[in-house]
């Protein structure tokens, strides 16, 4: 028995949209890679100055907020269950259900690069619960489980 490795697959911004409800400015994600459908994902995140959130968090030193980096690790693994579901363009919906174990390690800043490292953990129907790490340069800034559930509108 020989195990091939899964195709690895990469989703530019237009395939996320597809994918995903949100929009700016709360689309967290521009790009996808290292996707093993049903497995995993790495998501990208790019940190800029122009962020609206950096009027308000905080004026003269500018932090990316933890829990924005969570809802970015939560869109990579909402847009992994939708393309393994095939689901695209069906308007799913994805809803948190729990957060578990989340630290945040790092404080993330206008020119930073977070990746988004989501593994499923398990599935059960229509709920699953993945572990996510974000990393800036290699190193681990925040992590979590979280839980969800995929609703689509035929089915709310």
């Amino acid at each position: 028995m020989t195990d091939t490795p899964a195709e690895m697959l990469s989703f530019d911004i237009h395939k996320i949209m597809d994918l995903l409800p949100h929009r700016y400015p709360f689309l967290y994600i521009e790009k996808m890679k290292d996707v093993v459908l049903g497995q995993s994902a790495v998501g990208i995140k790019n940190v800029s100055a122009a962020e609206p959130v950096f009027q308000g968090h905080f004026p003269g030193k500018p932090v990316f907020p933890g829990v924005l980096i969570v809802e970015a690790m939560a869109q990579t693994a909402a847009a992994l269950v939708v393309e393994t579901l095939g689901l695209s363009g069906k308007n799913p919906l994805v809803y948190f259900m729990s957060l578990d174990g989340t630290k945040f390690r790092k404080l993330v800043e206008p020119g930073d690069q977070v990746e988004l490292h989501v593994n499923l953990m398990r599935k059960r129907g229509n709920v699953w619960k993945f572990e996510g790490k974000a990393l800036v340069d290699g190193k681990l800034v925040a992590e979590s489980e979280f839980t969800a559930m995929i609703v689509t509108p035929d089915k709310k």
